[in-house]
Formats: structure tokens, C-alpha cells, sequence
């Protein structure tokens, strides 16, 4: 009996641990995003609105790669425009991979007001 007893806790253990890894992997690695508009963040492209180039990129930068099972770890991520802040609006950033070579971040604006917008890039 104590074996028995001893066999489910660890299998509970080892679930517990597994659901939370797999918990926490989900809310890290994100890859929507939701940006308030001031006069730091924005940019002007074609008269419309945008959010600064360099916002896009250093945020996609940094959630590319937030832990070491998800995603390429990336580098100089550039953005050749500010992003729209219109629903729907997209753009195409580019990083380094940190072994060689470039990544393409493909980038859409979810959902636009004119306090915030919600924008995510796949990876």
C-alpha cells in the first residue's frame, strides 16, 4: 500500500511540474502585444498613425526568443517603417539568427484605438 501511495504522488508530481512548465512556456513566449500610443511611441507613415519602427522591433527582439526551447535567439531586428495603427495594417521586419543567417518577422495590427494598439509577428 505505502508503494502504491508513494507511485501517485509522483506521478501527481511530475504532472504538477509538467502542466506548469507547460503553463509558463504558453505566457512567455506570446507573441501578441499591446502597445500604448504617446508621443514616444509613435510615428507618422502615409499621414496615418503608426507605431515607431523601433518599438516593433525591439519588442519583437526581445519575445522572439524568450526562453531557449522557444524560438531563434534573434539580433538586430529592424522594422523598415512604423506599423499602421490600423486593424489589419502589416509589415515584414528582419533579424539576425544568432548562428548565421536572417529571419523574416512578419507583422499585423490586430486591433487599433486611438489610446493603444494590439499587434503580433509570428514566428
Amino acid at each position: 500500500m505505502q508503494r502504491s501511495k508513494f507511485a501517485v504522488g509522483a506521478v501527481g508530481g511530475v504532472t504538477a511540474v509538467v502542466a506548469l512548465g507547460g503553463l509558463g512556456t504558453h505566457l512567455l513566449s506570446g507573441t501578441q502585444s499591446i502597445t500604448r500610443l504617446d508621443e514616444y511611441s509613435t510615428a507618422s507613415v502615409d499621414g496615418h498613425t503608426a507605431l515607431a519602427a523601433n518599438i516593433v522591433a525591439g519588442r519583437a527582439e526581445s519575445k522572439y526568443h524568450p526562453l531557449p526551447w522557444v524560438g531563434d535567439k534573434l539580433s538586430r531586428v529592424t522594422c523598415p517603417t512604423g506599423l499602421k495603427t490600423v486593424a489589419g495594417a502589416t509589415l515584414t521586419c528582419t533579424g539576425e539568427k544568432s548562428g548565421g543567417g536572417t529571419v523574416e518577422i512578419p507583422v499585423r495590427v490586430v486591433k487599433a484605438d486611438a489610446k493603444r494598439v494590439t499587434w503580433k509577428f509570428e514566428r
